[in-house]
């Protein structure tokens, strides 16, 4: 089992300079395969250019520029690389399979902010003595890092990453390590209805409400937004120290925002975890219910168009992002698999219009958003509640279709 660990790393300021031109530097490596990619498909015949060719070049490309790229990790570096390769795997794979994916594009030094080394001990190295109080992660080009390791790390470290964000350093490490005991059985199972109201409501009749974190710092973000927007754009080497601050602002805020969510999302994953064996869920695509809606051109007049519900739809979509549906679904699995649960998606079409007492499905069965009415045998409950109860009937069929 693979678990990934990320703590905080406490460098000096010399060390914040060399960690900076890290980035800088394998971002420039990056944009300039990039480049080369994009001039061998268009000036050579639409030749492509491979990772294994670009990799090659990396000796040549260290010897040219010693005080730049030669200063860094091999290892590190071919890493970048295959980042670039996978960006353009992905995006060849959607374009086969029928979607419109944009092309990968040149990185911003702002947006660039990882750098992963593929071995601990090659170019990096991880060390925590458990008798000495302070830990270190070493760097090749950087030296030793003082980290704020908050807790114990089980198991071998496989890969080490440093990532930036705003002004913060972490180092992110992945751990290869044996399968935990399971969690006692409790005998209880349970099926699950995400929402935007109540995040959360179980098959039980419980509710979680929804946290709204995005909606709750809006006003203190839109302020931050309009004074990022009140500085001129000039260089990077022009910016002001109040530029500077304005921009940690707003990154501050998104940072506090998506850390919260994460951690609303771990705390109710893991009391699911802990109170059922047994789980099921919708199996929802995110990424589709949050397309917006296409335009309706209007045919009475040329080149106008009619209302297609894109403001309404846009404060759904926002809403939707904001209760962080996918990154909890994501939590729970992982959970599940530490402590020997069973999780399933199913299908959620028509769950919370299926009356659970008679079987009747129908669009008039959902008055409301949370009122449940059976127009067949009147039945009466909490919408979110009956699709819950759905949910979990799905998924116990489905678990029992699964061949041992």
């Amino acid at each position: 089992m693979i678990r990934a660990y990320t703590f905080l790393m406490r460098p000096t300021v010399g060390q914040r300079v060399a960690l900076a031109e890290m980035l800088r530097d394998h971002c420039s490596l990056y944009n300039g395969a990039l480049q080369e990619r994009r001039d061998a498909y268009r000036h050579a015949s639409k030749t492509s250019v491979t990772y294994g060719q670009q990799s090659a070049q990396l000796k040549e490309i260290r010897a040219f520029d010693p005080e730049r790229q030669g200063r860094w990790s091999f290892s590190s570096q071919q890493a970048t690389l295959r980042r670039l390769d996978k960006a353009f795997a992905a995006f060849f794979r959607r374009v086969k399979s029928g979607d419109t994916p944009g092309y990968p594009r040149f990185r911003g030094v702002n947006w660039f902010d990882t750098v992963a080394f593929p071995k601990d001990g090659d170019g990096c190295g991880w060390d925590s003595t458990p008798h000495d109080p302070v830990t270190r992660v070493r760097f090749q080009g950087i030296g030793y890092v003082r980290v704020n390791q908050h807790r114990p790390v089980v198991g071998n470290v496989k890969t080490i990453s440093v990532k930036r964000e705003g002004k913060h350093w972490y180092v992110v490490l992945t751990a290869e390590q044996a399968q935990p005991e399971p969690l006692p059985t409790t005998g209880s199972v349970v099926g699950i209805d995400l929402g935007i109201v109540n995040f959360l409501a179980d098959s039980d009749g419980a509710f979680v409400p929804g946290p709204r974190l995005g909606r709750k710092a809006a006003a203190k973000l839109e302020a931050a937004q309009q004074a990022l927007a009140q500085f001129p754009r000039v260089r990077r080497d022009k910016r002001t120290g109040n530029h500077r601050r304005a921009v940690e602002r707003v990154a501050d805020l998104h940072r506090r925002v998506r850390r919260q969510r994460l951690d609303h999302a771990h705390k109710t994953a893991l009391d699911l975890v802990r109170e059922h064996d047994f789980i099921a869920h919708e199996d929802l695509k995110i990424r589709n219910m949050v397309k917006a809606p296409g335009p309706k051109p209007d045919a009475e007049t040329p080149g106008g168009f009619m209302p297609n519900g894109a403001s309404a739809k846009a404060g759904l979509n926002r809403s939707v992002n904001d209760a962080g549906w996918g990154v909890f679904l994501t939590i729970l699995h992982a959970k599940a698999e530490s402590a020997g649960r069973e999780v399933i998606a199913v299908d959620p079409r028509n769950t919370s219009r299926t009356c659970p007492e008679c079987g009747h499905v129908a669009k008039e069965n959902r008055p409301t958003q949370e009122k449940f009415h059976c127009v067949s045998c009147g039945h009466t409950a909490h919408a979110d509640t009956v699709g819950a109860l759905n949910v979990l009937r799905a998924g116990l069929v489905r678990c029992e279709a699964q061949p041992a």
